[in-house]
């Protein structure tokens, strides 16, 4: 199912830290964002900070002016697109089967938490064994292409909607999410969070993305391309699985009550072994896309 949104509905869902961690900010100036824009708010906020840290606080203020103002130009033109679909799931030890696709995935190689289990997302799902299918979510969010291209002359302008593209993207995805939960999937139709709420994921599931350290494989995307056809909403993939518009985000989306985030971390050859063997790919072809999870 697509969803689209124009940049208004999305932007409330923007999680500011992140776009301010691309400029160079730590969290703490991020606040703005949470700040009632009159003059008396905006300055009660500045004085909150050490006199060394308030010309930081200043650009954060006006930075935070500035990108409103540009969501309002893009608002006119453009909008983030967003698609999903639920499928028929079931867990076959590590992989997971979609739709009747095999989607191979990888084991938690570090315990998160002593005593505690070493987790595959495809713990989070009923094994074929049992008889009985499960749902689990593919998705993918992206800006409109042409949003990339502007004002390629105003190196600040086109920095600014880079990372505000970005955001949108993810933000979008948010929405979605709720949308997914509350109405589509309709697992929690009850749920009534604040956006602050949602961006700190206080929803029952996970929605891991490709490149999240418990989805790490970026050749990922090309099975989840099977499953969405991603270039309904204008998506293509680069032969190494790179989305294009860069400003894209795809991934999973489980509802089990108890699925957590967890990190897939370094894996010896043995288990290298064994994914490129469950993906049909050679060693070497999956030694490429997982350079960064390899044992030294």
């Amino acid at each position: 199912m697509v969803l689209s949104y124009k940049v208004h509905e999305v932007s409330p869902y923007i999680n500011w830290i992140y776009f301010f961690h691309a400029w160079g900010f730590q969290p703490r100036f991020a606040a703005i964002a949470n700040i009632h824009g009159c003059d008396v708010c905006r300055a009660s906020w500045l004085t909150s900070f050490p006199e060394e840290e308030r010309p930081k606080a200043s650009e954060a203020m006006q930075l935070f002016k500035e990108a409103n103002r540009m969501l309002d130009l893009l608002d006119e033109d453009f909008e983030v697109k967003t698609i999903f679909k639920l499928c028929e799931a079931n867990a076959d030890g590590d992989n997971l089967i979609l739709d009747g696709i095999t989607f191979p995935l990888l084991r938690q190689q570090t315990k998160k938490r002593e005593g505690g289990p070493f987790l595959c997302l495809s713990d989070f799902v009923r094994p074929l064994s049992s008889g009985i299918t499960d749902t689990v979510g593919a998705f993918a969010a992206t800006i409109d292409a042409d949003m990339e291209g502007l004002y390629e002359r105003d190196p600040y302008k086109h920095l600014l909607v880079q990372t505000l593209s970005d955001r949108l993207a993810e933000a979008a995805t948010e929405k979605m999410h709720e949308y997914v939960r509350k109405e589509a999937w309709g697992y929690a139709k009850e749920e009534n969070l604040t956006i602050p709420e949602l961006l700190i994921e206080k929803y029952q599931g996970i929605r891991p993305a490709v490149g999240y350290p418990s989805l790490p494989d970026q050749s990922v995307n090309f099975l989840l391309d099977e499953l969405l056809g991603m270039n309904e909403i204008g998506i293509t993939l680069t032969e190494n699985g790179a989305m294009h518009p860069h400003a894209s985000v795809c991934g999973l989306m489980f509802a089990h009550p108890a699925s957590e985030y967890f990190s897939v971390g370094k894996i010896g050859e043995d288990q290298l072994q064994d994914y490129a063997r469950r993906r049909d790919k050679s060693v070497e072809e999956m030694r490429k896309f997982l350079a960064a999870n390899l044992q030294e």
